[in-house]
């Protein structure tokens, strides 16, 4: 049940829906007191994709092993600028990821991923 059905509106839950989905769609879904549907959640951006129940191993080992082939120590600052840099204002978050990517081009394994690019071949990741 929704809170707000039962005369509770959902305060401290508002924070974190406001800053996943659109202003809009958030009030109202907080005044409105209906659930929503997994594609019309993804349709509004509360979840990344919706996939069918026997479909969902599958797709979820499969993203596993797409982010998995990546070179990790680039997905991990990667990860850790997108966090930090969200609570910047814009020129803040510029020069915070200027710095992050050039700590992140210093690395050798980088310079690998570069080459094979430029070399059409897939990188071979020192993990």
């Amino acid at each position: 049940m929704n809170g707000v059905n039962i005369g509770l509106f959902c305060s401290t839950p508002m924070v974190a829906l406001t800053r996943a989905v659109p202003a809009k769609q958030a009030f109202e879904m907080l005044v409105g007191g209906e659930f929503i549907t997994a594609p019309r959640a993804a349709e509004i951006g509360l979840i990344n994709r919706a996939v069918p129940a026997k479909e969902l191993a599958a797709q979820t080992h499969d993203y596993a092993a797409k982010i998995a082939a990546k070179f990790g120590i680039a997905v991990s600052i990667g990860k850790r600028a997108f966090h930090e840099q969200r609570e910047m204002s814009t020129a803040q978050a510029y020069a915070h990821c200027g710095d992050v990517m050039t700590r992140n081009m210093l690395d050798a394994q980088t310079e690998a991923g570069i080459e094979a690019f430029l070399a059409k071949a897939p990188p071979q990741w020192d993990q």
